[in-house]
Parts: C-alpha cells; sequence; structure tokens
C-alpha cells in the first residue's frame, strides 16, 4: 500500500512518477524498498490518470450507504434491520460451528 501512497504523493504534488522519484519517495518513508515492485508499479500507472481514477472512486458510494433522499427512511428501518441482520449473522455462525465441529470429529473419532 505504501507503494501506491507514494505514487499518489508524487501525482500531488507534480513530480513525474517514475522509478527514481518513487524509491526516492519510500526510502524517505523509510520502506525497505523492493525494485520489482517499483517497476511493476511504474508499469501499471502508465497509462493512467490518476485524478480521473481519484474522481470516479469518489463518486461510487460506500457499500451500503443509503441515496441522500432515503436519509430519514433509512433512520427509520435501520434499528429493526440492524437487529434482523445480527440475528441472522449469528445463526450462521453458530450453524458454521456446528457443521466445523462434526467434520473434526470424523477425523478423531
Amino acid at each position: 500500500m505504501e507503494y501506491v501512497y507514494a505514487a499518489l504523493i508524487l501525482n500531488e504534488t507534480g513530480e513525474e512518477i517514475n522509478e527514481d522519484n518513487l524509491t526516492a519517495v519510500l526510502e524517505a518513508a523509510g520502506v525497505d524498498v523492493e525494485e520489482s515492485r517499483v517497476k511493476a508499479l511504474v508499469a501499471a500507472l502508465e497509462d493512467v490518470d490518476i485524478e480521473e481514477a481519484i474522481e470516479t472512486a469518489a463518486a461510487v458510494p460506500a457499500a451500503g450507504a443509503a441515496p441522500a433522499g432515503d436519509a430519514d427512511a433509512a433512520e427509520d428501518d435501520g434499528d429493526d434491520e440492524a437487529e434482523e441482520a445480527d440475528a441472522a449473522e449469528e445463526e450462521e455462525d453458530e450453524e458454521d460451528e456446528e457443521a466445523s465441529g462434526e467434520g473434526l470429529g470424523s477425523l478423531f473419532g
């Protein structure tokens, strides 16, 4: 992840994202630099418009986020849905534990 952060720092400061600059940023941060990872990242970012990629990523709402118009409805239904989801999750966990226990028992049985 630090390699990507270094590339973002270079992009933000207007510096060219190349092997030398990326290595310098990583070394300044105290990272033990792997030359192959630097080369791979520089090659992967060669044809990427980083600003466009950032804008696209920022435009995608987080998973499970309610649209802005549904904020009031989400507040009303949120508690009930959360409780139902928690109960279903607990049941799945119990089933998983039972199933895994049966499998282990057969190994030693």
